[in-house]
């Protein structure tokens, strides 16, 4: 099954949904929440870099082949294979979205690009390995939607939240007389702590995949590992997320209730957007069904409930979108 076309199902939807839904609860956890067409461009760059990952891979082969020793051998795959290549694309995204910062830009925008960015690439691979293993995917879904999904997510809040620090040299209450080596060391944090975090949490996966004669005492240790690091990974992004947006949001009167307006909206975009999804996905599955039935029955019924479907959910993303942007245009010119 092609992975487009595997999009309007119900595979594409359990592949896709844990992604936009963890996006959500992450930016609902900022009090300024970055602009709406950032957010989904680095959510769709994050999934689109994962074209650049047979160039990135391309210098490590050779040294992913050449060690003798097994365990060595899963750890420079883990290391050089799998976690750089991908931690390098998830950055380069984070970059090329955030690089225009105006003066008002709240730190938490970069950690939330960070998050759509990795969650991006999450949902291009889980669609990925869903279709690839179709016989199981049920099952497959939901280990993925609550380790995998969330841990890539994590990692791209790590780095942007280090991107983050670096920028400010005084976040997350760095002391001030130290705010040289706050952004030093947050520039090298950037990549070493998702880098080490994700090789760490392949390396017991490899060895399981590798070595499936494993002994059951030494599969129960490699297991319980990787999802003691996957789930670590995601308390401390969340740790992060909530320790950058205490630093770097107001909690004032005002602007509570703002956030609650903008969280309101954040729900809306949301549900706009699964409209329309549902909507593309009766007319595709319709169409389809039209032309491989002879008979050509009810099927097509569906398909003028499935354009309604994409007509309102794009006006609902188009309205929601403009009065966001026009009241945040507002405030900015109060301030």
């Amino acid at each position: 099954m092609n992975l487009l076309a595997s999009l309007p199902t119900s595979i594409g939807t359990a592949a896709v949904a844990p992604a936009l839904l963890i996006l959500w609860l992450v930016i609902a956890a900022g009090e300024r929440p970055g602009s709406p067409a950032k957010v989904w461009g680095a959510f769709l760059l994050g999934a689109g870099s994962i074209s650049l990952l047979g160039i990135l891979r391309a210098p490590f082969r050779d040294l992913v082949i050449a060690p003798d020793n097994p365990w060595l051998a899963q750890i420079v795959h883990s290391l050089f294979g799998v976690a750089l290549p991908e931690e390098t694309v998830k950055i380069l995204v984070i970059f090329a979205v955030s690089a225009r910062r105006r003066p008002l830009d709240d730190p938490m925008d970069t950690v939330v690009y960070g998050a759509a960015a990795g969650l991006g690439f999450a949902a291009y691979e889980n669609l990925a390995y869903l279709v690839q293993h179709a016989e199981m995917w049920r099952s497959l879904a939901a280990l993925r939607s609550v380790l995998t999904v969330p841990f890539h997510g994590a990692l791209g809040i790590i780095a942007g939240a280090y991107l983050a620090i670096a920028r400010t040299g005084t976040a997350l209450g760095a002391h001030r007389y130290h705010r040289d080596w706050a952004r030093m060391s947050s520039w090298i944090l950037m990549l070493i702590g998702p880098l080490a975090l994700h090789a760490a949490f392949d390396f017991p996966l490899l060895m399981l995949q590798k070595y499936p004669d494993l002994a059951p005492p030494a599969r129960l240790w490699f297991g319980a590992t990787s999802m003691l690091i996957g789930f670590s990974s995601i308390a401390f992004a969340a740790r992060l997320v909530r320790r950058v947006a205490r630093h770097h949001a107001p909690r004032t009167k005002v602007a509570r209730e703002r956030l609650s307006q903008l969280r309101r909206m954040w729900a809306l975009l949301m549900i706009g957007g699964g409209a329309g999804f549902a909507g593309l996905a009766f007319v595709l599955t319709s169409v389809h069904h039209w032309l491989l039935n002879p008979e050509r029955n009810m099927t097509i019924v569906l398909v003028p409930v499935g354009f309604t479907s994409i007509l309102l959910g794009s006006m609902l993303l188009v309205v929601t979108t403009a009065i966001y942007l026009l009241g945040r245009s507002r405030l900015r010119t109060t301030i």
